[in-house]
């Protein structure tokens, strides 16, 4: 095995598949003990450390004024007491008052630190732990508890209260919980949970988090509930939410970020439909459900199947058209033709659904036509939900007819959406039937429930708002000799804008300054035009929206993964695709060796990773089985990615997320604002093994033969903190990650250091 292979098996056992952040931390004040990391190599077990068990976070926002309450459960893991203080670094740009903080019910008082003096209390307790972890909180202010003892194996449940005022920036209200202190627990925390509530004197419009997947529930246009919950979590980012308000139908946000004047910048457009009344009523669709009943469905498999079906079923509005193609060998329909719902076609169909059992052979390519060929109406939205759990056997069996057949008889832009179940499905027919019909894969694993995923799918379709989308922008004198001022637009196309679903489009732009979004669609078969203003920023020098470019690296490289997929292998893409994946620390199956600690940094910066991508993209003639089923999911991850990748503990920041047994995703680094782009990690060949960590940049510097390219800093020393002083926070937040035991090399503002 590789050994970068048996280290990522390693760490992937200590970080979960997602992501987060925690709050307030521990400091031991009797004894200098490092503070608890999780890291890649084994450490002798410390005398002294700490756990979070549990970290709950509710926050109320009513308008722009936030209240904040923590709870949080320490426990003493070490085998002596410690004598410890409670820090919690302040949110970015927010006046925060009224802290009070409770351990086992006993108050106990939080003095305030500014900025200034917090500083000099980090650099203290750096120097006094030799660790660099509180690094990435230099400029932030924070408070500071008196001391208190934690006997062994004994647990603290600390209790903290305050309000805040948030900023607002392009009409955003910014949200931001310093979350990312718990990631220096000892072990994960059993269970994290983040709840905001928000409530506004204006209708709630775009919701939207850079750093979590939440999962967002509205009970009216003026309140909204934020929750992301993790059990078994070592939290890495920080929480970060993001909001607007108005009083329009349809609302969009754009957000522009542009590191640098020779490139063009990035930007995400949020667009989310209005929230319709309870008695409101809703546009008539049409649903086919094409079911899949041969022979290797028997079972727990049907069962599960037709328990899909009735949830559908039970689910249709009046008005709606449906029907059920059945098919194993041959192809079966509940009607002949699309059936008008009602309480009595409702009660047939669930008796037909009762009748289906499983046998034969696999004909996708008579279920797809005959199902298809029944949409005749292109002014209402159609949607095709397609399950199968194998392989064409009988009738057409080539992958390209088949697509090519299912594409020509979609003559009303219908939907298609593949729900593959099980491993022995053609992973790439199905992702290139929901590609050419305006739809999206689903992927069912042999462990999950079919009626769980197919619910899940219906229930954000099942209340479109706005069809045939079109989005738009529109500059003022533009000039045709500098191209489109717009480009390279993830996802390629927008097809319909759903009741609670939000629209996440990230896309370049070349043309800075006032421009005009225009959203343009059906609203009750009737055209609809919304047009919005527009700022797309001529610099960036803060990294506040930074985000907004590892987003769109994601995506993008989620889309040549798919081009490589369907159409073959291409220099320029695989070029590109290697080049994204190094710059923004975007790791994917085919360029995991960027992680390989055994690499040599001359050869990272040759061109033998293109060649190595060359040939681990082989994989992707995997279309079948556990590893092509993996590789499909991976990339419709990256394709749909609504967060951008954050940087971890462990591996120089590494976040570790183990997709599925044959596919492990590693995302490291982070760009800082044309700085510093990823890094990689390799051994340097010394008497103590000791461990260097470059950026692409430098990637071909010797510490050795390089020294007048390089200024050496000594960790700790008056000129290290000096360097940290003059960082970024993203800077420091990327030196916090390094381990104290190792050299790293690392490029900012144009110059070479190498950490000691």
């Amino acid at each position: 095995m590789p050994r970068w292979t048996s280290w990522l098996a390693a760490i992937s056992m200590m970080l979960s598949s997602t992501a987060v952040f925690a709050q307030g931390l521990m400091i031991v004040v009797d004894r200098p003990v490092p503070l608890p990391r999780p890291i890649p190599s084994p450490r002798p077990i410390p005398s002294a450390s700490y756990a979070i068990k549990e970290l709950h976070i509710q926050a109320k926002i009513l308008d722009q004024a936030a209240s904040v309450q923590v709870s949080q459960t320490f426990v003493n893991t070490g085998n002596v007491a410690m004598e410890v203080q409670f820090l919690f670094p302040l949110p970015y740009d927010g006046a925060v008052d009224q802290l009070t903080l409770l351990i086992d019910g006993k108050e106990y008082p939080a003095q305030l630190l500014p900025a200034k003096e917090a500083r000099a209390r980090y650099e203290a307790i750096v120097r006094a732990n030799r660790d660099p972890a509180l690094l990435e909180w230099m400029g932030h202010g924070l408070f500071q508890t008196s001391v208190f003892p934690l006997p062994p194996g004994a647990e603290r449940k600390v209790m903290l209260q305050y309000h805040q005022l948030l900023r607002r920036d392009h009409g955003l209200t910014d949200f931001l919980f310093p979350l990312s202190t718990a990631k220096y627990t000892a072990k994960p925390v059993e269970r994290v949970g983040v709840r905001v509530a928000i409530e506004s004197g204006a209708d709630i419009k775009n919701v939207y988090s850079p750093t979590h997947p939440m999962e967002i529930q509205r009970s009216d246009a003026r309140r909204a509930v934020v929750q992301w919950t993790r059990t078994n979590e070592i939290p890495s980012s920080d929480f970060r939410l993001l909001y607007d308000v108005g009083r329009v139908g349809l609302a969009a946000r754009v957000l522009s970020y542009k590191p640098t004047d020779k490139d063009d910048g990035y930007f995400l457009l949020l667009a989310s439909p209005p929230l319709a009344a309870a008695d409101a009523e809703r546009p008539r669709k049409t649903i086919l459900f094409v079911v899949d009943k041969s022979g290797s469905m028997s079972g727990k498999k049907i069962e599960q199947a037709k328990s899909a079906l009735k949830f559908v079923l039970n689910n249709l509005r009046e008005g709606d058209l449906f029907n059920i193609v059945a098919y194993d060998s041959t192809v079966e329909a509940f009607r002949p033709e699309l059936e008008k719902f009602t309480e009595d076609t409702r009660k047939a169909a669930l008796g037909y659904v009762e009748g289906l059992y499983a046998g034969g052979g696999t004909n996708i390519h008579d279920a797809l036509l005959t199902a298809l060929n029944q949409l005749k109406d292109a002014s209402r939205p159609n949607y095709v939900i397609f399950l199968t759990d194998g392989l064409p056997t009988v009738g057409e069996r080539n992958e390209a007819k088949i697509a090519a057949a299912a594409k020509a008889s979609n003559t009303v832009r219908a939907r298609l959406l593949p729900l593959g179940v099980g491993y022995d499905v053609n992973s790439r027919l199905l992702d290139r039937l929901a590609r050419d019909n305006f739809g999206l894969s689903e992927y069912v694993r042999p462990d999950e429930d079919i009626e769980t995923h197919v619910s899940k799918v219906y229930n954000r379709i099942g209340s479109p708002v706005m069809t045939d989308v079109v989005v738009g922008w529109e500059f003022d004198a533009p000039r045709v000799e500098e191209g489109a001022p717009i480009n390279r637009v993830y996802p390629r196309q927008v097809v319909d804008l759903f009741e609670g679903e939000q629209l996440v489009l990230v896309g370049r732009y070349k043309r800075s300054g006032a421009a005009k979004v225009v959203i343009e669609g059906q609203i009750g078969g009737r055209p609809q035009r919304f047009e919005f203003p527009a700022e797309f920023a001529a610099s960036s020098p803060q990294a506040t929206y930074g985000f907004v470019e590892k987003l769109w690296a994601t995506r993008r490289i989620g889309e040549i993964i798919d081009e490589l997929d369907l159409h073959g292998k291409n220099d320029e893409l695989v070029k590109e695709l290697v080049d994204l994946s190094l710059r923004h620390g975007i790791l994917t199956p085919y360029t995991s060796f960027l992680a390989d600690e055994s690499a040599r940094p001359r050869e990272l910066a040759s061109t033998d990773r293109y060649s190595q991508t060359f040939r681990r993209l082989e994989r992707l003639n995997e279309a079948e089985g556990r590893a092509g089923v993996a590789q499909r999911s991976v990339k419709l991850g990256l394709q749909n990615a609504t967060t951008a990748p954050a940087a971890a503990a462990g591996f120089a920041g590494a976040a570790i997320r183990e997709i599925d047994s044959d596919a492990l995703v590693v995302q490291t680094g982070v760009r800082l604002a044309g700085n510093t782009a990823c890094y990689v990690r390799r051994n340097v060949p010394s008497a103590n093994a000791d461990k260097l960590v470059v950026t692409p940049e430098t990637a071909a510097l010797d510490p050795e033969k390089d020294r007048d390219q390089i200024t050496v800093i000594e960790r700790f020393s008056d000129a290290y903190f000096a360097l940290i002083r003059d960082n970024t926070p993203a800077e420091n937040q990327l030196l916090a990650a390094q381990q104290v035991d190792e050299e790293f090399l690392v490029q900012l503002r144009g110059r070479n250091y190498l950490i000691k």
